[in-house]
């Protein structure tokens, strides 16, 4: 869902325990901006990084077809027209092993959807507030020349809210529950396997893949439980200079629909509104992104470095009415020590 969705922003400056000494300050040493957990550091670094994401979803789409407003307002009396999420997330990272970094990320999110009644109506729901919060290792598995493979073990813990409420024309002006799309975190401890392939050849090229996983456990206390969620990723970079590097990358991503519902929603809304059906959540998209990373190789910005990476669906087949995604971009700040 877009509530739970964190794009991640990492590239390091400084010469990190999976890439040759040297290359440190290269801009593509390190995957595109939306990869997370792609690289090891040396025992005792640290990285600190800032980054923020905005994604904006408009319009439904069921199965791989684009459904009018009007089709929607012919099952549901309220149609959901467009969503938008801006996150601000930091992260640390440290290695007390040249084959073992920790990581740790956690964010504020702000979310809002737009909504049109069969009567012409419009108006407008948010929710913001903290984050589930991440807590993962990247462990070494293998090294051979310019390729570096290591595994990708974490759990989110469920620090983000799923009690987030506010006004709406159908509740007499009274705070009431908003629907799972709203909610700003799973309720569940949730696993997050991976595993990270990385290809570095030379400074001027590199690549890469990673396949990862979002599994939940139980249910929440609202007694329904999120669709796991399967993720794959490939990019290739080229180094245009010495501070700048440009990427392209392909993701695709499945995900399932929610077991249970939650017991705060009235059972009727299911019928109100698609959000409010946990039998419409379900949905597989695959992207392709373009991505910019520079890194400073002088003066006080020696070490910085500051990426930014825009996506658009390419594919989409969604269990709706569900709206879909139309864009997403992110920008990041990041320095290791």
């Amino acid at each position: 869902m877009l509530s739970l969705a964190a794009a991640t922003l990492f590239v390091v400056p400084v010469a990190s325990a999976d890439m040759p000494m040297g290359n440190g300050l290269s801009p593509n040493s390190h995957a595109p901006a939306g990869v997370m957990g792609d690289h090891l550091h040396r025992a005792g670094e640290y990285m600190l990084s800032l980054r923020t994401m905005r994604m904006e979803m408009d319009g439904n789409r069921k199965g791989g077809s684009n459904l009018s407003t009007g089709d929607v307002l012919g099952d549901y009396m309220v149609a959901p027209l467009k969503m938008t999420m801006d996150m601000q997330m930091v992260g640390l990272m440290v290695a007390p092993s040249n084959d073992l970094t920790l990581m740790a990320m956690a964010g504020y999110i702000d979310l809002e959807m737009k909504h049109v009644t069969r009567t012409g109506a419009r108006f407008t729901t948010r929710a913001s507030g903290f984050s589930d919060v991440s807590l993962t290792g990247l462990y070494r598995l293998w090294d051979h020349g310019a390729h570096h493979l290591h595994l990708n073990a974490g759990v989110s813990l469920p620090t983000g809210s799923i009690d987030s409420e506010d006004n709406t024309p159908l509740s007499a002006g009274a705070n009431v529950q908003l629907p799972y799309a709203m909610q700003l975190g799973s309720g569940t401890w949730d696993l997050l396997p991976g595993i990270t392939w990385r290809y570095t050849p030379d400074g001027e090229w590199s690549g890469g893949a990673q396949a990862s996983a979002v599994i939940r456990t139980g249910e929440n206390s609202h007694d329904y439980t999120l669709g796991d969620r399967f993720n794959a990723t490939g990019w290739i970079a080229r180094r245009v200079g010495s501070s700048i590097s440009l990427s392209a990358r392909i993701s695709a991503a499945t995900w399932g629909d929610i077991s249970g519902a939650d017991d705060e929603l009235p059972a009727a809304m299911i019928n109100i509104v698609p959000t409010a059906d946990p039998d419409r959540r379900a949905g597989t998209e695959a992207m392709l992104h373009l991505g910019l990373n520079w890194v400073g190789q002088h003066g006080l910005l020696h070490g910085h470095r500051f990426a930014v990476e825009a996506g658009a669906p390419v594919y989409q087949r969604l269990d709706g009415p569900q709206l879909r995604n139309r864009w997403q971009m992110a920008g990041s700040w990041q320095y290791a020590f």
